[in-house]
């Protein structure tokens, strides 16, 4: 009773708008308190802190987001969304899919979903409604298109997901491109099934020439090699993760000098936001360990293991409502925070059902991006909506079609678990 307690408490703090650290570390706090007194407070908080962010692994986090702020420094990524459109423009919806393409390639140098619904917004999103698409297909598609830089590496969430899981950052961070490019696929398709519908909300694509196409696809090519720099140097076993990331920040650093975007100004400002960023997720990483702690003392994950495993339910049900249950947690609770706070305690279960932790880790990344385009928080909604200065009703309604296709791939890797494992299993 004490631990859904203090769930409950820690449920009520986050609806409340504190802080999601402050949050799930007041919750473990007074948990700590009631179960041991101040003694053991005082020991859990005087070694957690520190011990928590030492791993290796964590020093990925800040250099793939700097990596990310620096290639937005270089302007190199509104040059995606003009190279996408110029190979598939004249098609009917050419300019929407160029924004679901810019949108996988923006992913695969960011990491960040909010940064790029952001980026995506104040390019494709207007440029859609211009040419005479429905404002709430072109601002709901570009808020779902976001959360792809969630799962396509470099994946900020997957390495967190990893380090959460003590599983391989590499093989996570791998899992996550072949799921990535098959919901960009479904996002696609989910499209021309809404053009079906109602043909006037996708009109007709305008072609470029032979020369533009070269001239488009010229400019972005950089980013392709910073891409194959960092992914491919993981999969050829080549360099750590961290490595990868170091290696990516000073080819993006190199873009940006090349580029003449150089300056004082706009590095440092690059090291702000970076730091930010980082101290913010260190912060979340800090407060669940201690409420991890409370959770070992009360033995919850043990009993749920054995609860669960009493059960006369398929395993495929099962993970079913495990499913569910992360969706519910995506419209209320940051990502991060989701997997610092259920990892823990759901992947022992997950295990024991025979379930790969890797996969696990793509399958629950996916279901709590829903909540980034779900309400009531639907963080890149609320994003696109002030970027593109559309009403944040039109974006959520656009990209409900959109949140059934992810829903759908997310069902079919709980069906066929070895698309999920195909890519890792070959490193």
């Amino acid at each position: 009773m004490l631990a859904l307690a203090i769930v409950v408490l820690l449920l009520v703090l986050i609806l409340i708008r504190v802080p999601v650290s402050f949050a799930i570390l007041g919750a473990g706090i007074i948990g700590l308190f009631a179960v041991g007194g101040f003694g053991v407070v005082d020991g859990v908080m005087q070694t957690v802190p520190a011990t928590s962010v030492m791993s290796y692994s964590l020093s990925a986090v800040p250099l793939f987001i700097l990596m990310a702020h620096l290639l937005m420094l270089s302007g190199l990524l509104d040059s995606l969304f003009d190279a996408a459109r110029a190979i598939v423009g004249r098609i009917r919806g050419g300019t929407a899919v160029a924004s679901i393409g810019a949108g996988t390639a923006f992913a695969s140098v960011s990491g960040s979903s909010t940064a790029a619904a952001a980026t995506l917004a104040q390019t494709s999103t207007l440029k859609m409604i211009d040419e005479g698409y429905s404002p709430k297909t072109a601002s709901g598609l570009v808020a779902v298109v976001g959360t792809l830089a969630a799962m396509i590496p470099p994946s900020i969430i997957l390495v967190f997901y990893a380090i959460t899981a003590e599983v391989s950052v590499g093989d996570v961070l791998i899992a996550g491109a072949l799921p990535g490019v098959i919901i960009a696929c479904a996002l696609v398709v989910m499209l021309y099934v809404t053009m079906l519908r109602d043909p006037e909300t996708v009109p007709s694509g305008q072609p470029s020439t032979w020369a533009e196409k070269g001239r488009a696809l010229g400019t972005a090519a950089p980013l392709a090699l910073v891409f194959l720099a960092v992914v491919g140097s993981i999969y050829m076993g080549w360099a750590t993760p961290t490595e990868a990331a170091a290696l990516g920040s000073v080819a993006a650093l190199v873009l940006v000098i090349a580029r003449g975007r150089f300056s004082l100004a706009g590095v440092g400002h690059t090291l702000v936001e970076t730091t930010k960023s980082t101290a913010m997720i260190f912060a979340i990483i800090i407060g669940a360990h201690v409420f991890g702690h409370f959770l070992t003392e009360t033995k919850v994950t043990p009993t749920l293991v054995a609860w669960i495993g009493d059960l006369t339910l398929p395993a495929f049900v099962i993970m079913l409502c495990i499913g569910i249950v992360y969706v519910v947690l995506g419209f209320f609770m940051d990502q991060i925070a989701i997997i610092a706070l259920t990892v823990p305690v759901v992947l022992p279960l997950v295990v024991e059902l025979g379930y790969d932790p890797i996969w696990f880790g793509v399958f629950m990344v996916l279901l709590a991006e829903v909540g980034l385009v779900t309400p009531p928080m639907g963080l890149n909604v609320f994003v696109v909506a002030r970027s593109a200065g559309r009403r944040v009703e039109e974006v959520f309604r656009g990209a409900f079609p959109y949140v059934i296709a992810m829903l759908a791939v997310a069902l079919l890797f709980l069906i066929f678990p070895g698309i999920v494992l195909w890519i890792p299993e070959t490193m």
